[in-house]
């Protein structure tokens, strides 16, 4: 381990982020009542520019006024190359009372676009005496953020997860794809004559991933747009899972319950942490570093690996 320790990323679930246009009122209620944890009213590209002012005024009102329990509230601003981004922090920073947790700023491509945001929110905050801190969470988008992505990753201590936007980030990189997220129909490698696919986005993922576990931030994976596949999105939040992601987005209410069982331990993983916890605490009895469970070396690295399963485990009880 480094002199210098990686701090811990937030304790609060991020198993589903379920996303909703602002300018569509009759989805709050039902965003509400779902089992997402994380909902993301949107200002950005699911609201037509003849309907951003209608739809910033929908959501500060849904803000103030629906009951939204124990959501962790956040709310995507437009980017900051348009006209409208300044408005959406001061109208939200201005008229959104408490219920508000925290801003996400697309299309990031440097450390520089977070400052900004960061500026404008503690100057609001600080003029009208707002207590709760605003929290971020970025999403890279671009080939300059990808490029930049630990630098994006320290930019603010606001910083609370940091998403991967599968599509403008196919886009800005210049991949010959139109499928938002999943495996790829051209990405693929032959083996006598089979074709084999791997994953076109595994590499963006790791590196926000390692940005993000640098730094304390959680790293969510993005939209998966076919939502009639859901094998293929159960198959992608695994991929994700298992590079070390917390959550994924959800942008049809199907997909919620997919995120949620992908990005939840079973109870059999759980049950096998906790065996190898207690065989751990019984090698360090005996004096011993490393032990045998179920036929297979156990040692300090395991017990690290098998404390974030139970963490998660108990973490989402806590919150259920």
């Amino acid at each position: 381990m480094s002199f210098r320790i990686q701090p811990a990323a937030p304790a609060r679930p991020n198993r589903c982020q379920l996303f909703g246009p602002g300018s569509n009122t009759k989805l709050f209620p039902k965003m509400a009542a779902s089992a997402a944890d994380v909902i993301n009213l949107d200002l950005e590209d699911s609201v037509a520019p003849s309907d951003k002012d209608v739809a910033r005024a929908n959501v500060i009102e849904a803000l103030n006024t629906v009951d939204w329990g124990n959501k962790y509230m956040s709310v995507r601003i437009n980017g900051l190359d348009t006209p409208y981004w300044y408005r959406d922090v001061v109208d939200l920073l201005e008229q959104a009372g408490d219920s508000l947790d925290q801003i996400m700023i697309p299309k990031v491509g440097c450390a520089e676009d977070v400052y900004a945001v960061d500026a404008l929110v503690t100057a609001i905050e600080t003029a009208k005496g707002r207590t709760k801190p605003i929290s971020f969470e970025v999403i890279i988008e671009s080939a300059a953020g990808i490029a930049h992505v630990e630098a994006i990753a320290a930019s603010s201590p606001r910083l609370q997860a940091m998403s991967l936007g599968a599509a403008d980030f196919a886009a800005s990189m210049g991949m010959q794809t139109t499928g938002i997220g999943g495996t790829q129909e051209n990405y693929y490698m032959l083996r006598e004559g089979e074709k084999h696919w791997s994953d076109p986005w595994h590499w963006a993922q790791t590196a926000i991933v390692a940005a993000c576990r640098t730094h304390g931030v959680l790293p969510v994976d993005g939209p998966f747009g076919d939502f009639s596949d859901d094998d293929g999105y159960i198959a992608q939040a695994k991929r994700s899972a298992t590079l070390g992601m917390v959550g994924k987005w959800a942008i049809h209410p199907k997909q919620i319950a997919l995120a949620n069982e992908v990005f939840t331990p079973s109870e059999e993983a759980v049950s096998e942490a906790r065996e190898i916890l207690a065989a751990m605490e019984t090698a360090k009895a005996n004096g011993e570093g490393a032990t045998v469970y179920k036929g297979r070396l156990v040692d300090i690295a395991s017990i690290k690996q098998a404390e974030v399963i139970v963490a998660q485990a108990e973490l989402i009880a806590q919150n259920g």
